[in-house]
Formats: structure tokens, sequence, C-alpha cells
């Protein structure tokens, strides 16, 4: 009984917990319910919980690529198809070259001794504390006038033909454009994440491997990066939804062809039309890629930690 009496917590540690649950979970409720109801029911309040479901609202948000015409809407002019795919391709390609990139340079700046390798390994952190606003203006500038091929030349002209267009080509407006300043934000993250996971590697098993008649490549593929699995979720899942969630960049340096969803969403509001329903679906499908990356990266950390595991 007194042991009993000693585990058993306080009653206001159940009520902290409930609150956090609530405060964690009731927003995603709240969007849910209010994806599969009207703007009228919305707008109301009356309605609470007792109401006509409805997936008008997401066939709306789908317009663009579901196979068949809708009753309620004369004109598609949400295109979540588009900015669904733009928003896989830049948050994809962004973290699968944030990881390559950060993983090599991590484990050059732990393994390599080089004149400033602290000074590289502190700015890098320094670097990931600017705000990307103060990025927003010098990053307009250079991709729409610097980095841009003459429309002249003969690769300029190429692909102006073949993709249209009148002006110099540029990385604005580009899904490469968008990538590139993903990477550059989110690099000095990766990196410092992943120099603590580096640093845990003990030496032995990149000598024994060495003795073994392994190379350099072959050392860092085959015996430090499966060792460090847990810390590529960690930075991946940061990464990821880094990219998939970013507007502000994205909304200066995209265009019509290759906005990205959270554009997509802002921009279907007006000062005299807020369509709160088509809002509320689009949210929810903007939150399903993120949820199911996160879960697919969760498995590989928990692999990750359990791989050396022994029985007792």
């Amino acid at each position: 009984m007194t042991t009993d009496t000693q585990q058993r917590q306080h009653p206001g540690f159940y009520a902290i917990v409930v609150m956090l649950i609530i405060m964690a979970v009731g927003p995603i409720a709240l969007m849910l319910i209010n994806s599969f109801k009207l703007d009228v029911d919305i707008i109301s309040g009356t309605t609470g919980l007792l109401f006509m479901p409805t997936i008008q609202n997401y066939e709306t948000a789908l317009c663009d690529i579901l196979p068949y015409e809708l009753e309620h809407l004369d004109y598609c002019a949400l295109k979540f198809g588009g900015a669904f795919i733009n928003s896989l391709i830049i948050a994809l390609v962004s973290t699968v070259l944030t990881l390559i990139i950060g993983c090599m340079a991590a484990y050059a700046l732990v393994r390599f001794k080089f004149m400033g390798r602290d000074t590289a390994s502190a700015t890098t952190l320094m670097v990931r504390m600017v705000p990307p606003a103060v990025l927003l203006v010098p990053v307009f500038g250079l991709w729409n006038n610097e980095f841009c091929i003459d429309k002249a030349s003969w690769l300029g002209s190429l692909i102006r033909d073949n993709f249209g267009g009148r002006g110099d080509v540029c990385l604005a407006g580009t899904h490469s454009g968008i990538i590139l300043i993903y990477i550059a934000m989110n690099l000095p993250f990766v990196i410092w994440i992943l120099q603590s996971f580096i640093v845990q590697v003990p030496r032995q098993l990149e000598e024994a491997a060495r003795m073994d008649g392994a190379g350099p490549f072959q050392v860092f593929f085959k015996v430090v990066l499966p060792l460090i699995k847990p810390g590529l979720a960690a930075a991946a899942i940061f990464t990821f939804r880094i990219a998939w969630n970013e507007y502000l960049l994205a909304s200066a340096l995209s265009d019509r062809d290759t906005k990205t969803v959270p554009i997509l969403i802002v921009n279907n509001m007006s000062e005299f039309n807020v369509e709160w329903g088509v809002i509320m679906a689009t949210g929810m499908l903007l939150a399903i890629p993120p949820i199911i990356f996160t879960l697919f990266a969760s498995r590989q950390i928990i692999t990750g930690m359990t791989a050396g595991a022994v029985k007792g």
C-alpha cells in the first residue's frame, strides 16, 4: 500500500497532461471538423458538433485533379494539385541535398584537422541564427539580376524556346532558386546536429575498416553513415518541415507555376471573401505529408537507437 501511494501521481500532474494534450490536439481537431462544414455553418458558430458533414471543401481544393466536374463550382481557381507537387519537389530535393552536403561537411569538421576548423564549426550555427526575413531583399535581387542566363546566348534561347518566356533565364521563379535558398538556410543546423552524432562514432571502427582495405568513401558510407541514422532522421525531419511550411522566401521567389501550398492558402484569402471551409481542407491536406514523413523518419531513429541493443 505504501509503495502504491508513493507511485501515485498528484492529480495536478494529470490535469497538466490533459491541458497539454488539448492544446496540441485541439487546433487539429477543430480544423478537421471545420473542413467538413460549409462556410455558413462555420461562420454562424451555432452548430458545434451537430452538423451535416460534406466533402465539398475537399472537392473545391482538389478541383484541378479530380476526374469529374463539380456542380457547385463554375471555375476551378484553386490549383492545389500543382502547388502540392511543387511543395513535394522543393521539400524532398532540398532535404536530400542538404543531408548529403551536411553529413559530409560535419564529418570533415569532426575528423579532419585544418586551420580555422573551430571557427568554421561555430560560424555554421551563427549563420542559422540569421532571420530568413533578412535574406529576402538581397536574395531576391541576386536571383533576379545576377544569377541569370542571357536570353541571347544559345542556352538561354534554348530554354526560352522550350519553356517559353521573353526575358533572361533567372533563378527567381524556378524550383532550383527556391531549393538553393532552402539548402543554404537549413545546412548550418544540419551540420551542427550531425557533428554531435559523428563525434560518438568510435575511431577504432574507422581504423579497422581502413586496415581491411576500405577507402575513405567506403569508410564514410559503409561505417559512419549507418551508425548516425538517428541523426540523419532527426535532421531530415527538421529540414523537410521547414521547407514544407516556409512561406516568406517562397512567396518572393516563386511565380504562378512554382508556388507552394502555403502560398496557395494565403492567396485564397481576400479582403471581401474568406472561404474558411476550403482553407481548413487545404490545411488538413497540407499536414498529411509532414506527418507521414515524420513517422517514417521516426522509425529510422528507433531502428538506429536499438541496433546496438543487447538482450539481458
